[in-house]
């Protein structure tokens, strides 16, 4: 039987762990002991959290656009997945969709799905282009769907992976590096002051 340390579970089902232990007071979901006295939490708990039956594997197809304001986008979207899903005569029976970027792997919905990939409650997830799961890393989420009995389906229309965003994540790249080698910078200018404090000779 698989089991999950509270900080694990607590990430499967976007949960903290205070959550967790407030629950576990309130009877909501008690945790399980070891000999140890430390609490744990079994699959089939993490299959009731999440709403799956055991008897049943679902089809589940994901959208996503980066902002609000592409609400239009996740429309037109929608509907290629669903038209795509209807002519390939894939069965769907849960339709996610999700506004959040696609470097954030925290995103809510993104975060339920791999928990019921890893509870094997999903047997295909249709999406429109690969970046709309994320925008990289992608061999690795192929590989844990695979793992996982989890058919990947990718329509792999570009028209529905709006350039935008791509120019957004590549900024959000260059700017997170740039305050890295910055801040990089100003520590070794640090460093170099604290030998010079320590080592006046040195100069």
């Amino acid at each position: 039987m698989q089991t999950y340390r509270p900080n694990e579970f607590a990430k499967l089902i976007a949960k903290t762990t205070n959550t967790l232990q407030r629950w576990d007071r309130e009877g909501i979901l008690k945790a399980h002991r070891s000999p140890t006295n430390r609490r744990f939490y079994t699959h089939d708990q993490l299959s009731e959290i999440l709403g799956v039956k055991a008897s049943k594997r679902i089809a589940l197809s994901y959208c996503r656009v980066s902002s609000h304001g592409q609400k239009d986008d996740l429309r037109t979207q929608q509907r290629a997945v669903a038209d795509f899903c209807i002519h390939a005569g894939i069965a769907i029976d849960e339709a996610v969709t999700e506004i959040g970027g696609g470097l954030n792997l925290k995103r809510k919905q993104f975060v339920r799905i791999m928990a019921l990939v890893e509870s094997r409650a999903i047997h295909t997830l249709v999406i429109a282009h690969k970046d709309r799961l994320a925008r990289f890393g992608m061999d690795w989420f192929e590989h844990f769907l695979e793992q996982h009995d989890c058919k990947l389906v990718v329509i792999n229309n570009e028209a529905l992976s709006p350039e935008s965003e791509m120019v957004q994540d590549l900024m959000a790249i260059v700017h997170c590096f740039s305050c890295r080698l910055y801040g990089l910078r100003d520590y070794k200018k640090l460093i170099k002051e604290a030998v010079i404090h320590e080592n006046p000779d040195s100069v």
